[in-house]
C-alpha cells in the first residue's frame, strides 16, 4: 500500500491527530470542530474541514469517519481463533475460511503451527438455552469439517484496553483534543437490549457517517428519525459504551504504520491484573487482553498489539512492553513471542446487523 504521510498538509495532520476521538455530536459538528482547531493555531472553517475530511476518506487516508460501534455491547459474541492448517493447503484453507460469513478479519501470521488467525462474529444463539459462545463453537466445528484443520478458540476473558491511535508529526501531536462534551446532556440507560429504532441507527452508522456538514441530520433522514433523537442517542451510546468513540478512523497502513506485531505473553496468573493495567497505559499499545491458554500448543494468556512505522520502531516498542512486564515477573525468552502479520487474508469488519437484530426488543 502506498504511504501518503509525506503528502499530508498541516491541516490533514491536525485532523488525524485531533479527531481520532471526541468529535462533536451536535447537528452541525464541523463548526465547533473547526473552532477547536483554530484555538490550536490551525486556520480552518467548518465547510473547509468537512470537505477535507471527505477528501481524506476518498483518498484512503481515513478508513472512515463516524462512530466506532462497540460490537460486544450491541449484542452477540466475537472471538479470536487460531487455526493449524494442514500442510501444503494454506491457500485452499484460506479461501474456505473466508467463505464463512461469520469470519471477519483474517490474517496470516508467522507462527510455526498456528499460521492463520481470524475473528468469528455471531449473533446470540437462537436456542434460548444456549448463548453466543455456543454458536461460536458450532461455527468452529464447521470450519474444522470444511478445512481439515484444528481450531483454537481464544475468547477475550478480560479487556484492559482498546483504543488505537495513530499519531503523526504536526499539530496536536499528543492527540488530546476532545470536543465530546459539546453534545447534549444525557442519562445512560440500564438496558442491554436495543429498541427497533436504536437497531436501525446502529445498522445505519456502523460503516461510518456521511462526510457532510450535517452528518447526524443525514442519518436521521436515512432512517426516518428525528435529528435531535439521533444526536442524543449517539451521545448516550457513547456514555454507555455502545459507541467507543466518534471521530476519524485512520488507515494506519496508509500512514506508514505497517509493522503490526501481536505480542503474546505467558504471564503468571497472579500478575495478570497488574500487568494489564501497566501495559494498557503504554500509549502505543492499541489492544490489550487476557485470553485462555491451550495446553501443549499455546502457552500464552496475555495479548498486547503494537504498531510501528519501521522495524526499528516496532522492535523498540516491543522492548518497552517487555521492560514493563519485567517490573512484575521474570520474563524469560520462552515466556513470550511476537507474531507479525505477513498477509491480510480478509478484512470485512464485523457485521452488526444480525447481532443488533437478535438483541432488539
Amino acid at each position: 500500500m502506498q504511504q501518503v504521510d509525506a503528502d499530508l498538509s498541516t491541516l490533514d495532520r491536525a485532523i488525524i491527530n485531533g479527531f481520532q476521538g471526541g468529535f462533536p455530536v451536535v447537528e452541525q459538528p464541523f463548526e465547533p470542530a473547526a473552532n477547536a482547531l483554530q484555538e490550536r493555531g490551525v486556520a480552518v472553517d467548518g465547510p473547509e474541514l468537512a470537505a477535507r475530511v471527505q477528501t481524506l476518506e476518498s483518498e484512503g487516508v481515513l478508513s472512515r469517519f463516524g462512530a466506532l460501534v462497540n460490537a460486544e455491547a450491541i449484542g452477540g459474541t466475537a472471538s479470536l481463533v487460531a487455526l493449524d492448517t494442514p500442510d501444503g493447503q494454506f491457500e485452499t484453507v484460506a479461501e474456505q475460511v473466508n467463505d464463512f460469513q461469520e469470519v471477519a478479519h483474517n490474517y496470516e501470521r508467522n507462527h510455526p503451527v498456528l499460521d492463520m488467525w481470524f475473528v468469528v462474529s455471531v449473533a446470540d444463539h437462537p436456542d434460548p438455552g444456549k448463548d453466543g459462545s455456543d454458536r461460536v463453537n458450532e461455527v468452529l466445528s464447521e470450519v474444522e469439517s470444511a478445512t481439515g484443520g484444528t481450531t483454537y478458540n481464544l475468547p477475550k476473558q478480560r479487556e484492559f484496553h482498546v483504543g488505537a491511535k495513530f499519531l503523526l508529526d504536526g499539530p496536536i501531536a499528543d492527540g488530546d483534543l476532545d470536543c465530546s462534551g459539546q453534545g447534549p446532556t444525557v442519562t445512560p440507560s440500564e438496558r442491554a437490549s436495543l429498541t427497533p429504532a436504536e437497531r436501525d441507527l446502529v445498522v445505519e452508522i456502523q460503516g461510518g457517517l456521511p462526510t457532510t456538514e450535517t452528518p447526524y441530520r443525514d442519518v436521521a433522514d436515512a432512517i426516518d428519525a428525528d435529528p435531535d433523537w439521533v444526536v442524543e442517542t449517539i451521545t448516550r451510546f457513547n456514555a454507555e459504551g455502545k459507541v467507543r468513540r466518534v471521530g476519524v478512523i485512520p488507515n494506519h497502513y496508509a500512514l506508514g504504520y505497517t509493522e503490526n506485531g501481536m505480542t503474546v505473553w505467558d504471564v503468571p496468573d497472579e500478575c495478570v491484573e497488574a500487568v494489564g493495567e501497566a501495559v494498557a497505559a503504554l500509549g502505543f499499545v492499541t489492544h490489550c487482553y487476557q485470553r485462555p491458554r491451550h495446553d501443549g500448543v499455546w502457552p500464552y494468556n496475555f495479548f498486547a498489539m503494537t504498531h510501528g512505522r519501521s522495524e526499528t520502531e516496532s522492535q523498540r516498542r516491543i522492548d518497552e512492553v517487555r521492560e514493563t512486564m519485567d517490573e512484575f515477573w521474570d520474563v524469560t525468552e520462552d515466556r513470550w513471542d511476537t507474531l507479525f502479520s505477513t498477509r491480510i487474508l480478509k478484512k470485512t469488519g464485523i457485521r452488526l446487523s444480525e447481532r443488533a437484530t437478535a438483541n432488539t426488543e
